[in-house]
């Protein structure tokens, strides 16, 4: 059985799923941070679509109804994802650093490193949350190096 390949063939991640303590919070510094836009938003559930380029995040209020009926919530700073890597078109360092100081965030230093892509610059930061997040661009350029 070991050997056996699925019946289908994987295209790719359709959408990732945050719990949030504070999803509205969560929402807006996904919106205004980081330029996802709202694509279906169901409070009634405490579940808000939001579209990342091709996929979609979706953040979902541990209070609210889906929340309630979920997988228990991490308790202390334990996590099961490391972080959430969005790909985008360039990585202007000083820009960018100025660019989220405006919403109390720092990032790491840029680093080249691997991902879906191959290599491209990436910087890491944490959401409000604590969540982890990488922005990727999608490959190493001649005129990056």
């Amino acid at each position: 059985m070991k050997d056996a390949f699925p019946p289908f063939r994987l295209l790719g991640i359709d959408h990732v799923v945050l719990r949030a303590v504070d999803a509205p919070r969560l929402v807006d510094f996904y919106i205004r941070a980081l330029g996802c836009t709202m694509q279906w938003e169901r409070p009634e559930l405490g579940l808000y679509h939001l579209r990342a380029g091709s996929a979609l995040l979706d953040i979902v209020s541990i209070d609210g109804p889906l929340g309630v009926s979920g997988v228990a919530a991490t308790e202390g700073t334990g996590r099961n994802v490391d972080h959430i890597c969005f790909q985008v078109d360039a990585i202007e360092t000083e820009a960018l650093g100025k660019y989220l100081r405006e919403f109390s965030l720092e990032i790491e230093e840029p680093k080249t490193r691997f991902g879906a892509q191959g290599f491209g610059l990436s910087v890491y930061l944490k959401d409000p949350e604590g969540n982890g997040i990488e922005l990727k661009v999608a490959a190493v350029t001649v005129a990056d190096t």
